[in-house]
């Protein structure tokens, strides 16, 4: 793994027992000794604690920055105001995806758009490509360290260790897609309540040559309320039992939003890249469709082909078992009119057609 590079905090998932695996280019913990299930189980029941600073930013300034945004973006970005985030994706003219994306406003002419860590390079050429001349854009995915915390006991703990810039304000009252200046563990910040777990939760940017003072600083300060260190195995059980689709399984060039089933995130009455393809998908409607299926007595993996009456219809795009709904689940593209809930398919494991049943998404819900 010489060739890979690393996080600010690599040292410190060494020091805790992090198991590192290549992973979009970086050296990453899959999992510490306690294991994927109960890491699992600590973001479900008190909390959990992330570095994602593999993952890219990417920033816009300038008058025009959010209207030139608009564009590149399919969700509603003119619409946000100072202070709030928005999912979307990034198109092509095909209206295939590039990419999902998460923008910040985070000042009247400042925008952060975060990106996937395995598309960087692309999503930038993507941009740059299509970008209005009067917008400065940077990349500082090298420079920016990104740590989330999620889970019920998040909001607890990232306020014992965290200013905002704003007086009267607490963590607690920031809203779901909010975002602001702060600073934890005396560490100059942005924080956002955005996540990839299916919890309440926060991701904290920050420099990254002061990333370890705020990632030390939450494990001690959460440690009497359950938080552990969480790796790459339990984020990826986390958000599939949240039905959050994974760039390169549920999504790509190859897949529209349409059949993904992420319409919701197209504004087709604005013009962005992308748009009338999108249109164009919708009215023919999809000869295939995203579905969520509960597999009875194997674990459906990515690529494991669907089945019906022995028939070849579809593939699993995702698969694992689900700690906390106790069961096999998968998200898999089928033959439209099989994509019904109730709907009785198999998942060819191992050369035997392995029971599946549709079912409604997400698998798992928190309450609220």
């Amino acid at each position: 793994m010489s060739d890979l590079l690393r996080t600010p905090l690599y040292d410190e998932h060494r020091a805790l027992g992090g198991k590192m695996v290549p992973f979009a280019g970086y050296e990453m913990p899959i999992q510490y000794p306690a294991g994927i299930i109960a890491e699992h189980r600590a973001v479900r029941g008190a909390a959990g604690l992330f570095d994602l600073s593999h993952m890219g930013e990417f920033f816009f300034r300038g008058p025009q920055a959010g209207s030139a945004l608009d564009q590149l973006v399919s969700s509603d970005i003119s619409g946000l105001s100072v202070g709030q985030a928005r999912y979307g994706l990034l198109c092509n003219e095909r209206g295939t995806i590039v990419d999902d994306v998460i923008v910040y406003r985070l000042y009247p002419d400042e925008y952060m758009v975060v990106v996937n860590a395995s598309n960087i390079a692309k999503d930038r050429s993507h941009v740059q490509e299509r970008l209005a001349t009067d917008v400065e854009f940077e990349d500082r995915s090298l420079e920016t360290a990104l740590i989330a915390i999620q889970g019920p006991r998040a909001s607890v703990i990232l306020s014992s260790v965290t200013d905002l810039e704003v007086r009267e304000a607490s963590i607690e009252a920031l809203p779901t897609f909010g975002v602001t200046s702060a600073r934890v563990a005396g560490t100059r910040a942005t924080v956002a309540r955005t996540g990839y777990t299916g919890e309440d939760g926060f991701e904290v940017f920050v420099d990254a040559e002061r990333a370890i003072g705020p990632w030390t600083r939450l494990l001690a300060a959460g440690a009497s309320l359950g938080l552990s260190p969480i790796g790459l195995g339990a984020r990826d059980t986390l958000r599939l039992e949240a039905r959050l689709s994974l760039y390169g399984n549920e999504i790509d060039e190859t897949t529209n939003p349409i059949e993904a089933g992420l319409g919701w995130t197209c504004r087709l009455d604005k013009d962005f890249v992308g748009r009338d393809a999108i249109r164009a998908f919708k009215e023919a409607k999809p000869l295939r469709r995203i579905a969520g299926l509960v597999v009875d007595g194997g674990v459906a993996r990515h690529g494991h082909q669907v089945t019906s009456g022995g028939e070849h219809v579809g593939e699993v795009t995702s698969g694992t078992f689900g700690p906390t709904v106790q069961a096999n689940i998968a998200l898999a593209y089928v033959s439209a009119p099989l994509a019904v809930i109730g709907t009785q398919l198999g998942v060819r494991i191992r050369d035997r057609d392995v029971p599946a049943k549709v079912v409604r998404t997400p698998f798992y819900k928190r309450s609220t």
